[in-house]
């Protein structure tokens, strides 16, 4: 399936930029779509990791303030894992180290890839690599983050049935937090194998 852009403007950029395009795309059914208006935030592509203490079988998540989560009857204090923008030519298993040092105060021991996945198609280009980090968790806790990034982050261990519990309805209800917990459920006997 192929598709035709005949125009583009940038309405806004600032922290986030709205890029609308009037494009033309081919149809299932054979021929081309009328010409539409589309909006997309031109979003960064990100490395989320969670990290995790095999020994302790407990993880390592933060909270921090999301402009998203206002209106969230949980409150704007979003409990989620590691994550951080993937600037151009960086590694995001690079980024997943990096940002597990300097949000969770951790060292990544070992790293294995979740997924890639994109987090809203119909309306950004944002994409997340999210992985499993193993740590040790002793002495985790306390506030992260870089003052120049506006960033006040709090970190906290929980066993895993406490971060579990939290799953469905629960304060752990951003798509990569659900995404990287779903996937220690599934994972996590093997990891406390391989990773003791």
């Amino acid at each position: 399936m192929n598709y035709r852009i005949l125009e583009t403007e940038t309405p806004y950029a600032g922290f986030l930029k709205l890029n609308r395009y009037r494009l033309r795309h081919e149809l299932f059914a054979g021929g081309d779509s009328e010409p539409l208006i589309r909006e997309r935030v031109e979003m960064y592509h990100a490395a989320s990791v969670l990290p995790y203490d095999p020994a302790r079988d407990a993880v390592v998540l933060i909270e921090q303030f999301r402009i998203g989560a206002l209106e969230h009857p949980g409150g704007a204090w979003v409990l989620e894992v590691v994550g951080g923008i993937v600037e151009r030519g960086e590694p995001p298993a690079a980024v997943a180290r990096r940002e597990t040092r300097e949000e969770a105060g951790r060292e990544v021991l070992a790293l294995e890839k979740v997924c890639d996945f994109m987090v809203s198609p119909g309306t950004s280009t944002e994409r997340i690599h999210l992985y499993c980090a193993r740590v040790d968790s002793a002495g985790a806790g306390g506030i992260h983050g870089l003052d120049h990034e506006g960033e006040d982050i709090r970190a906290a261990v929980m066993p895993f049935e406490s971060a579990a519990a939290e799953l469905y309805g629960g304060r752990i209800n951003s798509t990569s937090s659900i995404i990287a917990m779903q996937w220690l459920l599934l994972n996590r006997e093997r990891l406390r194998r391989e990773w003791a």
